[in-house]
């Protein structure tokens, strides 16, 4: 049977003031925990308007009625700011979540497209210790950063034809995490713009390799 959106709950983190979308999988329960997967939207879906969180991405597809052996939280950035400056914030709020929901402290993961791209690479580069994968699309980074995103294993997605987000912001971030001796995966999709994301979030074989990935305990 599809879902709709009620297979949504809306929430604040009352700790940091972040709203957010929560799905959790089907046969949810309070003894067995669950991966987690946090989703970061884009530019044009910061505000204050939940039902923003879920044009694009996951979430999308969680209304459209794609059911994932996943928790899965969609924040919401303030329309003043940026991901980059809510690292504190969302560190708060995956306290939060853990503390809340049955969540598998061994199988944490990141992900988000464009704004949300970039603060993939921020929030992992700043608590790297926390995140078993992550998956930045059409995003980039700081090149202070791939010493700190080595230890984690990492699936970069963008569009050779971005003209938002130059592709060489992902190539140069792919660039120095190979140097730094890092595990990273690239997929440049020939000819595409912008929306890289739509494709990356349809193929099965994201989820799979996330859940490929554990922390050691």
């Amino acid at each position: 049977m599809p879902q709709t959106e009620q297979s949504f709950s809306t929430s604040v983190s009352q700790s940091v003031g972040l709203r957010y979308l929560l799905y959790l999988p089907p046969h949810y329960d309070s003894v067995t925990t669950w991966p987690l997967i946090i989703f970061l939207h884009g530019l044009g879906e910061r505000g204050d308007d939940l039902n923003l969180v879920a044009k694009h991405g996951l979430p999308k597809r969680i209304a459209d009625g794609t059911h994932f052996p996943f928790i899965v939280a969609s924040p919401q950035c303030p329309d003043t700011t940026y991901w980059p400056e809510q690292v504190t914030a969302l560190n708060a709020l995956l306290d939060h979540l853990i503390e809340t929901q049955k969540v598998d402290t061994t199988r944490i993961y990141l992900t988000g497209l464009s704004m949300g791209g970039y603060g993939t690479y921020f929030f992992a580069s700043q608590f790297p210790q926390r995140f078993a994968a992550i998956a930045p699309i059409c995003g980039g980074g700081g090149w202070w950063m791939p010493g700190r995103l080595a230890q984690i294993p990492m699936w970069v997605f963008h569009g050779e034809a971005d003209e938002t987000v130059p592709v060489i912001e992902s190539t140069r971030m792919v660039e120095g995490i190979q140097k730094a001796g890092g595990d990273v995966k690239l997929t440049i999709y020939p000819g595409l713009g912008h929306n890289s994301w739509t494709q990356t979030y349809e193929n099965p074989e994201l989820y799979n390799w996330f859940l490929s990935h554990r922390l050691k305990a």
